[in-house]
């Protein structure tokens, strides 16, 4: 009796939505990650209420009312937002309302006991906590921080004994000595993403607020902490290494490590490399040449030319030009696509036609938001009846017919 199926879907989107960071797909099976069991930590702590599967309940006997037309929805949604009148699940008493309640709850949440998972106790009693903090969740025993927790590790497999394990594993994260050039330390951690170096220590103000955030450089895939030296964590640190400057436009080429590997930048032109050591041993003019070829676009292949060019759009200004799309031939100033309809070739397509495509698009306006919901089942085609029945209506007409 909680739920309707038109919600299904949304409820679904929001829960795997990787921004919110509420769940994750292992197999066909949603996994909770340790965010959700503080959202909810603070759900039950603050609003009760609203998480309560009676109100559920009762809210959904209020709107089929309001759907019949006996109650005035108005007046329900005020009392549910504002309060002052009985709603749903209120027991015949009239509620404070939801914004009463957040305005209250803001000035009585304890951030840190809402976002602590208590697993249990080690053996001197010390309470073995989850924590979930602004760079992840890590681990606690009584006041001491642990390592940060991987995100693979689902909630349901971390044990006590687990816990404990690995908050007592020697860290592989050290001090490698004083950067000659700033006098900060140099570190070499491992975290949520993998090792890698950080200059300096983070800085907080009397608040706990980052102010300034050191930088770091993850380590190339053949690197370990253990192995690192001083010179590879300042290597890392001094990237991007500008390779130089392009005669041909005047713009620097600058070569660096990326969360999808190795990689030049020109500009807001980027081109992948074929390894992470080339970052440090491409010349100048081995990087010209890669801009010199075609742009690779990802597994895609080779990006496709134009196939007809024009002037310039009245409207925007831009060169216009017709590209093969996923759906079919199009026309495009670089800012608004127009498909060329079916049945128009492209070698008689003309400027002026062009122009049109464009301005008639331009005056649609943006096509409307995809919906997240999925599709209704299709309804099944009523079964045909047998030729020799007949309605029950056309029973009483031909008695009607014949008694007059």
């Amino acid at each position: 009796g909680v739920g309707r199926p038109s919600t299904y879907a949304s409820i679904i989107g929001t829960i795997l939505d990787p921004g919110r960071g509420f769940a994750f797909k292992k197999g066909q099976a949603l996994v909770p990650t340790w965010a959700a069991f503080a959202v909810v930590q603070l759900l039950e702590a603050h609003f009760g209420q609203y998480v309560d599967y009676d109100f559920t309940k009762d809210m959904e006997d209020d709107l089929d009312k309001i759907a019949s037309g006996e109650q005035e929805r108005v007046p329900w949604l005020t009392g549910f937002y504002f309060g002052g009148v009985e709603t749903a699940g209120s027991g015949g008493n009239a509620q404070p309302g939801l914004k009463p309640m957040v305005d209250t709850a803001m000035d009585q949440i304890d951030a840190a006991a809402v976002n602590s998972i208590v697993l249990g106790a080690n053996s001197d009693g010390e309470p073995v906590v989850v924590r979930v903090g602004k760079y992840g969740p890590y681990l606690q025993v009584g006041d001491v921080n642990g390592p940060s927790l991987a995100p693979e590790i689902p909630p349901d497999e971390l044990t006590v004994e687990r816990a404990l394990e690995l908050f007592n594993a020697p860290s592989t994260d050290r001090e490698m000595g004083a950067d000659p050039a700033t006098g900060l330390v140099v570190f070499a951690k491992n975290g949520k993403f993998g090792p890698y170096v950080q200059l300096g220590e983070i800085e907080t103000d009397d608040k706990g607020k980052v102010k300034t955030k050191p930088k770091t450089a993850s380590l190339f895939s053949h690197m370990t902490i253990e192995e690192l030296t001083m010179d590879d964590a300042l290597r890392l640190l001094s990237l991007p290494r500008a390779v130089g400057v392009d005669p041909g436009d005047g713009e620097t080429i600058s070569a660096q490590n990326g969360r999808y590997g190795p990689y030049l930048t020109k500009g807001v032109d980027s081109r992948s490399l074929p390894d992470e050591d080339s970052i440090f041993g491409i010349t100048l003019d081995e990087a010209i040449a890669i801009y010199s070829q075609p742009k690779q676009w990802g597994r895609k292949g080779v990006a496709k030319p134009p196939l007809k060019a024009f002037g310039a759009d009245p409207i925007s200004g831009k060169p216009m030009v017709v590209k093969d799309g996923r759906f079919g031939a199009y026309v495009t100033d670089g800012e608004t696509n127009a498909t060329i309809p079916a049945g128009v070739a492209i070698e008689t397509l003309s400027e002026e036609r062009a122009i049109e495509l464009l301005a008639e698009k331009r005056a649609k306006g943006p096509a409307p938001a995809k919906s997240t919901g999925r599709k209704a089942p299709a309804r099944k085609a009523p079964a045909k009846k047998k030729a020799g029945a007949k309605k029950a209506g056309a029973k009483k007409t031909a008695a009607k017919k014949s008694a007059s």
